[in-house]
Formats: C-alpha cells, sequence, structure tokens
C-alpha cells in the first residue's frame, strides 16, 4: 500500500473516501466543526438526525462536493492515545472496504498531526489485510484492495513518502500477514513439515535455518515433542531460526557484548486433544493452536528486514496432537532434557509438553531474555476474555517493558502471577510433576510448569489463547488470526538493540 502526505489540503485531493475523525467535546472553533459548516446544513442536520456526536465508536456517511467522507467518532480529547489513532485508521480502512474504495484520504485535523500519521498508517495498513485465498474468483471481485493512503491535514508539514518510518510500517505488516495467514490456512495444509518449509523460506531474508526431523528429534532426546505426535501421521518437525547482525556491528561498542534474544513459539498445528478427545466443537478452531509459532516466524522475518543490533534466536517445536492408535496415554511418562520427568494425565494439555522441550534446549544457549508464546490455556480466555493476552515470567522489569511495548503497539497484556504454593497443584504421583493441576488456576499452574524447564533469569511467558484468534470481525483485527504479538516483540527487540 502506497503512503504519502498530501499539500495542498482537501480540494486538491482526489480520492474515493475521505474519513474524518470528530471529537465528542470538539471546539467549535476546531478544523473539524469548521469543515462539518463548510459541507453544509443538511450534513448537520443528518448529524442531528443520526445522534452523531462524535463519541466513540459512532460513524456516519455522506456525500458532498462530489466526494464520499465518513466520519469516525473518536470520543473525548482527553481520552486520545496512540491506540484511539490507529483504531480510527482501522476504522478508515473498514469503512473503504464497504465501499469498495481503492484511495482513501485520512483528515487530521489537529495541531500535533504529524504525531499520529504513523499510528493512522498502522492502522489502515492492517485493516486492509485479506485472506481469500480459497474464495471463488467471482467472491473475490467483490472487494476491491485499498492500494493508496493519503495523508491530510492543515498542519502537516511535509510529504513523507520517502520517509523510513513507512518502510518499517510494511515490514512489520508484513510480518503480521505472515503469522495470520499461516493461521488461517487449514491443519491440513499448515503441518509441522510446511512449518519447516515456511522457515527455509525465510533463509533467504538472511537468517541460518535448520530443522530437526523426527530421526534427529530422538537423538536429542525432544521426548515431549514425540510423545504429542506420537498419534499422527504427520511427523513432528523442530525449526531454528538465527539472526546475527552484520559481523562489524556484532562487536558493539567499544567490544561490548551484543544482546541474545531466544524466542520459542508453541506450534501444534492442529489439536484434537489427542485420547482426552475434545468435543467437536472445540476443534473447529484448533487450526491456530500454532498461533506462537506463527508469530514467532513472523518476528524472525521481520527481523532480517529490519538487521537490530541483537542476536535473535526463534525456536518452533511443531507436531499434530491426534487420537492414533500410537497415541501417548493418560499416565504416561515422559523424561526431559534437563531430567525431570512429566505424568501425563491429560493429553489435551499437550502443548506445555512441546514447550519444555524447546525451553529446556534454548535454555543451553544462555539467552539474556528467553520469551515464549503460546496458544496455551482456555482459563486465560476466562480470565482475560479474546483481546488482552496474560502474561508471566521471573524477570519483572522484563514483564513491565513488554506491558508497556504491547500498550505501544495495541497488543494489551495483563500480569498474572506464578504463585509458588501453587506449584504443589502439579506434584507428580509416580514422576516428579503433572501436566495438569486441579482445574482452578489453569493459566497460572500452566505457567509454573512451563518455569521448571527455563534455566534463564529473565523469562517471559505470554499465553495468547484469546487474541491469537477472533471468530469474528473486531475493530482490530478480522475475523480468523491476528498475528498477536508480533508487533510487540518487534518494538521490544529493536529496543533491546539500541541499548534500551
Amino acid at each position: 500500500m502506497r503512503v504519502s502526505i498530501a499539500k495542498g489540503g482537501l480540494p486538491r485531493v482526489r480520492v474515493d473516501l475521505v474519513a474524518v475523525p470528530v471529537l465528542s467535546d470538539e471546539d467549535p472553533r476546531g478544523e473539524a466543526k469548521k469543515l462539518i459548516r463548510r459541507l453544509g446544513r443538511p450534513l448537520q442536520r443528518e448529524m442531528e438526525r443520526s445522534g452523531f456526536t462524535g463519541e466513540e465508536g459512532q460513524s456516519l456517511a455522506y456525500q458532498s462536493e462530489g466526494k464520499n467522507w465518513v466520519f469516525l467518532g473518536l470520543g473525548k480529547r482527553a481520552d486520545l492515545t496512540t491506540e484511539a489513532w490507529r483504531r480510527f485508521g482501522y476504522r478508515s480502512a473498514r469503512s473503504a472496504a464497504d465501499r469498495g474504495a481503492e484511495k482513501l484520504a485520512c483528515y487530521l485535523p489537529i495541531d500535533e498531526a504529524d504525531s499520529v500519521t504513523l499510528p493512522v498508517a498502522e492502522g489502515v495498513r492492517l485493516a486492509s489485510y485479506r485472506f481469500d485465498r480459497y474464495k471463488s474468483e467471482k467472491e473475490k471481485s467483490k472487494k476491491k484492495e485499498l492500494g493508496e493512503l493519503v495523508m491530510v491535514g492543515p498542519t502537516l508539514k511535509a510529504d513523507r513518502e520517502d520517509d523510513g518510518r513507512w518502510r518499517k510500517l510494511e515490514v512489520v505488516a508484513k510480518a503480521v500477514f505472515l503469522a495470520r495467514d499461516l493461521v488461517n490456512e487449514p491443519a491440513s495444509f499448515t503441518t509441522p513439515t510446511r512449518l519447516a518449509e515456511q522457515a527455509k523460506a525465510l533463509a533467504k531474508e538472511g537468517l541460518a535455518v535448520e530443522v530437526w526431523d523426527k530421526r534427529r528429534l530422538a537423538a536429542e532426546k525432544f521426548n515431549g515433542t514425540l510423545a504429542v505426535s506420537r498419534g499422527s501421521s504427520e511427523e513432528p518437525r523442530f525449526i531454528k531460526l538465527t539472526y546475527r547482525p552484520p559481523a562489524k556491528a556484532a562487536k558493539g561498542e567499544r567490544g561490548a557484548r551484543l544482546k541474545k534474544v531466544a524466542l520459542v513459539g508453541k506450534g501444534i498445528t492442529f489439536d484434537s486433544g489427542g485420547l482426552s478427545l475434545k468435543p467437536a466443537k472445540s476443534m473447529e478452531t484448533m487450526k491456530t493452536d500454532m498461533a506462537g509459532a506463527a508469530a514467532v516466524l513472523g518476528v524472525m522475518s521481520a527481523v532480517a528486514k529490519l538487521r537490530p543490533m541483537v542476536e535473535v534466536t526463534g525456536y518452533v517445536p511443531a507436531a499434530e496432537n491426534l487420537p492414533g492408535g500410537g497415541a501417548q496415554k493418560p499416565g504416561d511418562v515422559i523424561t526431559f532434557l534437563n531430567g525431570k520427568s512429566v505424568e501425563v494425565l491429560n493429553t489435551d494439555a499437550e502443548g506445555r509438553l512441546i514447550l519444555a522441550d524447546a525451553l529446556c534446549y534454548a535454555s543451553r544457549a544462555k539467552p539474556d531474555v528467553l520469551v515464549d508464546l503460546a496458544t496455551l490455556t482456555g482459563a486465560c480466555m476466562v480470565a482475560l476474555g479474546v483481546e488482552v493476552a496474560g502474561i508471566m515470567g521471573n524477570d519483572q522489569a522484563l514483564i513491565d517493558r513488554l506491558i508497556a511495548l504491547g500498550r505501544e503497539a495495541g497488543e494489551p497484556l495483563w500480569q498474572l502471577p506464578l504463585v509458588k504454593d501453587y506449584r504443589e497443584d502439579i506434584k507428580g504421583t509416580i514422576a516428579d510433576i503433572k501436566n495438569v493441576g486441579s482445574g482452578y488456576g489453569g493459566t497460572i499452574t500452566a505457567g509454573l510448569f512451563l518455569q521448571e524447564f527455563v534455566d534463564c533469569p529473565s523469562w517471559a511467558h505470554l499465553d495468547i489463547a484469546g487474541p491469537a484468534f477472533v471468530e469474528k470481525d473486531f475493530v482490530w483485527a478480522s475475523k480468523g488470526g491476528t498475528g498477536f504479538g508480533v508487533r510487540t516483540l518487534v518494538r521490544f527487540i529493536e529496543e533491546l538493540g539500541q541499548g534500551g
């Protein structure tokens, strides 16, 4: 999508649709009110008739001066945040899609317009995503693709068409779209093997990629991944992607060692629950159980292009969890790389078993920071709903920073405690620990389980079960995979590379 800033204001802009933000406490002398008065009394009467006052979420479509307009309520000025402007971008793009607009203008009638162009453009770009690979050509043709965004505003100072910010926005948006595509594909397409192929394709962008097959997994004693995959005819894979800064930059200033970040993503490409079989309805969206893996691949694709001064390694254990004749059974015991044994009481708590392999292995590289993402527990959705992810860990400074960056990115995180006393709930009978607790505090006991396999002083676990996939259109994402976590982690890695 081409992004530009127009010179000369609205009269000279030729577009299919103009989106205008309106505040509920809009200054009568402000530019938005001036525009509304200029467009005439019929518009004012329509606003009065429809009850449009600029409250958040309100919208009003109008035609005048040979243009299509949509007025979008943002609420009170005091409530304006970066996310509010990003959501204005989302809604503008949705309005454009509804009207078949290919060229959109966002009018920014505020003094600080230069400071909000990026979140507005980000919102527009993210909302322009479509997954229509399996639609007929007739259905595809019904929706035109938004090809151009023009920023317009009385205080905008320059045409930033070639600004590096737009390039970065596009890189990160494509990383989010990669994650969304992988989640939205059917499970028969996005298999562990297919995930590995996607990782290998990223090698062309400057990443070192290593893929382990079933034989290598057995040699490396990835017993959790092997156990989970036993019921499926699809073989498991373990994927390792590594980004290293250019050799000269890697020396750092005055010889300082660059930070090392490890990212681990859960890659259950389909989860039937295994022998602890899920109800049929619950399986309908279980192609999404690899959203953590998709996010890691998305982040790594962005890192390869943005070239931060940080060494980043992504780890993806990938498997299907099916109830075949060879499937693991409730009561089985698995011994992991760090020597700890686990009693598997519920085969539907399988994601933590493959993560245990990857966390043990990633810890051996002694990263400075270790972050894992997983659609791990339904309990997290019960607690936080579908818009907020849970976060836990052993480093409060890391957790606080990820929460702050998630807020900036529009990917909200809420901290849950790793209550030490709850460790007793996963104490095993014939093994060291068991893979499920009593049922209460399921997200926390899952976090405590993962902690048993982490050997890193700065670790955070993101349970993205809720926001990784939405079952209806939201303001911030279309129905399907969202790519949640990609933007937050790219921000974090870039900041770390700048000494943050």
